[in-house]
């Protein structure tokens, strides 16, 4: 390998000005959010459209060189940074790709290319009369290839579901260096397999998503947070399916043990309620005046009432505020409801001494994100803890924030051979010389 003559090569495709290639221009992306995953790459190449990508694709395929596609690089298992890579790779930034390309006002679509944020697509269909149905604390810097590239879910779930649902096609360049796209939006389009559908999730090692055309909800006029305290997990869960079951036009269900609310309060955002319990917050979106059901629920609770965003923002910045209490080793994972206050106990006695927990997660779906302080970054014996815990009680090891290279070698707890083996033969044939992401989500793809 011939480093001067890739970076030459690179530069052709997207400018000299959009390779960066010394240690200080490469630093900041090369490190993930939490601090815990650290890699080195030859270059950071930023190209502007898929016929640049589809150029740095071309380049790496002759030179066999990985390729790792970072968006705004809030992912946590490690899968938008070069750590593990076991070969040398670059990482392909999705900075430039920001263009929102149009809304379509009839279908109730946007088509965006995926370096844009959520925040910015949130800002552009302000005054529409439409969003988009996924929203998640990382907003400012997560961007739209990412959130596909991982199958983002969010606070909103509930209502609207995970990105997978709210896809309907993408643009794409493919390990093989093959551009496809599909960005007409037909609802109902019955035309052989769902290459969008697959692309959500596959984390980047199948191909990089450069534009998607999104299905766009309602922009509800009428919003309205409840924060409602409850005894323990056991407790909330309860009231959370009483929610779901009897509150139309929920828009979210969250939850925070007092760990967490103790943590933002380093932030200087206020906790909503006093109480050393469960908080959980329900929010409803629609038009016209809440449902006395919502009312009803919860009046007799300690609770306090407020605009979604403000009363939220101690849900909203837990990541945040438990990386001031040091480097947090992160799971994202999915329990059934019926175990999950069970689980809670259960990770709870078998972590080990000496190390801070902080429970926060989405009680809509099951979705509970598990942080550990204090064990150093390296030390696996964690991971194998609490997702040895989450298998025993039928859990997914993963809910929203993918495998990465963290917990690829996790994934057989999820997962079936069968499964895996499909998943190998997927991965050969949209990227046959293995370059794309090298090793996250499936540790061992080289393996024939």
């Amino acid at each position: 390998m011939n480093r001067e003559e890739i970076l030459q090569a690179l530069s052709h495709a997207v400018g000299p000005a959009h390779v960066l290639a010394s240690a200080d221009q490469r630093a900041g992306y090369q490190i993930d959010w939490t601090r815990r995953f650290v890699g080195d790459c030859l270059a950071v190449v930023r190209p502007r459209d898929s016929a640049e990508l589809q150029e740095v694709i071309r380049c790496c395929l002759e030179h066999q060189v990985g390729v790792v596609p970072q968006g705004g690089n809030t992912g946590l298992v490690g899968g938008a940074v070069p750590w593990m890579t076991g070969q040398p790779c670059v990482i392909v930034s999705m900075v430039r790709l920001d263009n929102i390309v149009g809304i379509d006002q009839s279908a109730g679509q946007v088509t965006v290319q995926a370096g844009v944020t959520l925040a910015a697509l949130d800002a552009a269909l302000l005054t529409s009369g439409w969003e988009f149905g996924v929203d998640l604390g990382a907003r400012d810097s997560a961007t739209i290839g990412g959130m596909i590239a991982t199958n983002a879910g969010g606070t909103r779930v509930l209502r609207y579901g995970s990105m997978r649902s709210n896809v309907l096609g993408v643009e794409a360049v493919l390990g093989t260096g093959e551009v496809v796209s599909h960005l007409g939006g037909l609802v109902k389009d019955n035309t052989g397999y769902d290459l969008a559908g697959l692309m959500c999730g596959s984390e980047g090692t199948l191909g990089i998503v450069t534009a998607a055309r999104l299905r766009l909800v309602p922009r509800w006029p009428d919003r309205l947070a409840v924060a409602v305290a409850c005894r323990d997990w056991a407790d909330a869960v309860e009231l959370a399916t009483a929610l779901r079951r009897e509150v139309e036009g929920l828009d979210g269900l969250e939850a925070i043990d007092a760990s967490c609310a103790a943590a933002t309060r380093s932030l200087g955002v206020a906790s909503p309620l006093l109480h050393e319990g469960i908080t959980l917050f329900a929010v409803w979106a629609g038009r016209g005046e809440v449902p006395s059901r919502l009312i009803e629920l919860t009046s007799e609770r300690e609770h306090a009432v407020g605009e979604p965003r403000r009363l939220l923002e101690s849900r909203d910045r837990q990541s945040e505020a438990i990386a001031r209490a040091g480097i947090p080793h992160k799971f994202d994972v999915t329990l059934p409801l019926a175990g999950l206050a069970g689980f809670t106990e259960a990770v709870r006695q078998a972590l080990p001494g000496g190390v801070s927990l902080y429970l926060f997660g989405h009680l809509g779906d099951g979705n509970l994100h598990v942080n550990v302080v204090g064990p150093e970054p390296d030390d696996r014996s964690v991971d194998d803890v609490v997702l040895g815990v989450v298998h025993d009680f039928g859990g997914s090891i993963s809910a929203e924030h993918g495998i990465g290279r963290a917990k690829a070698t996790y994934l057989h707890l999820s997962r079936s051979a069968a499964e895996i083996r499909a998943m190998r033969a997927l991965k050969r044939a949209f990227d046959p010389n293995l370059l794309m992401n090298p090793g996250a989500l499936l540790a061992d793809s080289n393996d024939s």
